[in-house]
């Protein structure tokens, strides 16, 4: 009887795991511990490396997989633990999983990264000299079959000589560094409620967004939407292009 309940406990156990491991949450946690000890190998005096950080920036705040404060510049990496065949371009709103005959869409890595760098931007505003490094690294079994990006999307086992080729010029002092590092922990988020917090700042953006376009105002830079004409028919585009590319579709 007893050993009976002990292998029906051990099955329920094994099948609440097989299935917590089956979700994005987990696949997102052991792509990101993955990416950490390859960090965790650069040279403690040129590299400061923070993993899985909510930063509060304003009135917002952001969820960085891999935040590196070096001599160097700062790296902030977006980390995505995936199978199958991944493609997608830098412009795309979306890119795509393909496992056998199944099409997945997921948000663009670059443009997600790209708002965790315009964050740290206004958060570092007093370092106006910083130099950014967007990386976006792939865990998994996934395998880029056609990535079209500026921005270097990357395997994990390619990020630590990555980083260290990424060399040039140093631009920070020791001083600057142990500021700017001040900065990033006093702007951690430590509450318990911190996923609670993160998901009101998403749905409050989203919120705003919609809130813009409706008024046919830019999300991205505040400028107006023009209707205009395209090559594929009507659409608005922002009225600062082209240093702004926001386009919505005309309905």
């Amino acid at each position: 009887m007893l050993l009976s309940f002990i292998i029906l406990i051990a099955l329920i156990l094994g099948i609440t795991f097989y299935i917590k491991s089956r979700t994005p949450e987990y696949k997102g946690i052991v792509g990101e511990s993955i990416v950490a000890k390859y960090l965790y190998k650069l040279p403690e005096n040129e590299y400061i490396v923070f993993n899985n950080i909510y930063l509060k920036c304003g009135d917002n705040s952001i969820q960085i997989d891999h935040l590196i404060i070096s001599i160097y510049g700062i790296f902030v990496i977006e980390t995505k633990n995936y199978s199958g065949w991944i493609f997608g371009n830098e412009t795309q709103k979306y890119w795509t999983q393909i496992i056998y005959k199944n099409k997945t869409k997921f948000i663009n890595p670059i443009k997600q990264n790209n708002s965790h760098i315009n964050s740290l931007k206004y958060l570092l505003y007093d370092h106006k000299y910083l130099k950014y490094f967007s990386i976006i690294v792939f865990t998994g079994s996934a395998e880029l079959k056609r990535i079209d990006s500026i921005t270097p999307v990357i395997y994990e086992n390619e990020l630590y000589h990555y980083i260290l080729r990424s060399k040039e010029e140093q631009i920070l002092g020791y001083d600057q560094i142990n500021m700017i590092v001040s900065k990033i922990n006093e702007n951690i988020l430590q509450d318990n409620d911190i996923n609670r917090i993160h998901v009101q700042n998403i749905y409050k953006r989203k919120d705003e967004r919609k809130q813009k376009i409706k008024s046919m105002i830019c999300p991205k830079c505040n400028g107006s939407l023009i209707l205009r004409n395209g090559s594929y028919g009507k659409f608005y585009g922002c009225s600062n292009y082209p240093n702004c590319r926001f386009t919505l579709k005309y309905r």
